[in-house]
């Protein structure tokens, strides 16, 4: 099963190749490699992996997601992303099934905030405490920070959602207000923590 993060970035000279990470297990008559998960952007070809992973209850009750998604609406979603460059949709693959997904995007057209841009991560839940979640953050934020310049990232989480509020505080995010009643779940109306992060050394000019 699976379990949503949150609504909805690595240092330099953390930034670690795109291709699956690999460790050695010696033992006494061989060693074994085992292969980690590969995170890339998400595509059109991912609609059915992306419908799985948000069908399942612990996920869409986490996010803002709807019950009963349907693999054409995914995919029609991704090609749209195909054409927006101002935003990151990433995913964390692992014996080709969608573990995670997690997004940087927009805040909108608005040219006032244009320096502003959303968050949301989900993990599944099998993969939670295996270091999937902050391995997401780090890419997500290596991307906003160094590539995209955003300045400041903002998101909302359930006040009851302690794992993704701990993992956010972990990267720099803040708490800056609660959302009463904000979204409806399962007949409940529950509410938000409003948090954001600022861009921890925004690029200067070269003297």
């Amino acid at each position: 099963r699976t379990r949503g993060y949150g609504d909805g970035r690595r240092q330099r000279s953390e930034q670690a190749d795109e291709r699956p990470r690999q460790r050695a297990i010696v033992g006494t008559a061989a060693s074994v490699t085992l292969t980690g998960p590969e995170y890339r952007r998400a595509s059109p070809n991912d609609a059915a992996e992306l419908f799985r992973l948000m069908s399942d209850p612990e996920v869409f009750a986490g996010l803002l997601q709807m019950p009963y998604p349907s693999v054409e609406a995914w995919r029609k979603n991704l090609e749209q992303q195909v054409e927006q460059h101002d935003g990151l949709h990433l995913l964390a693959i692992d014996n080709g099934e969608v573990i995670a997904s997690g997004g940087i995007h927009s805040a909108g057209s608005r040219m006032r905030r244009r320096h502003v841009a959303g968050l949301g991560i989900c993990i599944a839940r099998e993969r939670q405490g295996q270091g999937i979640g902050s391995e997401m953050m780090k890419r997500l934020l290596d991307w906003a920070d160094n590539w995209a310049g955003y300045l400041r990232i903002e998101l909302t989480v359930y006040v009851d959602n302690q794992r993704a509020i701990a993992l956010y505080r972990r990267f720099g995010f803040e708490m800056e207000g609660t959302h009463r009643a904000h979204a409806l779940r399962n007949g409940v109306y529950v509410d938000t923590h409003a948090m954001a992060r600022f861009h921890p050394n925004p690029p200067q000019v070269p003297r």
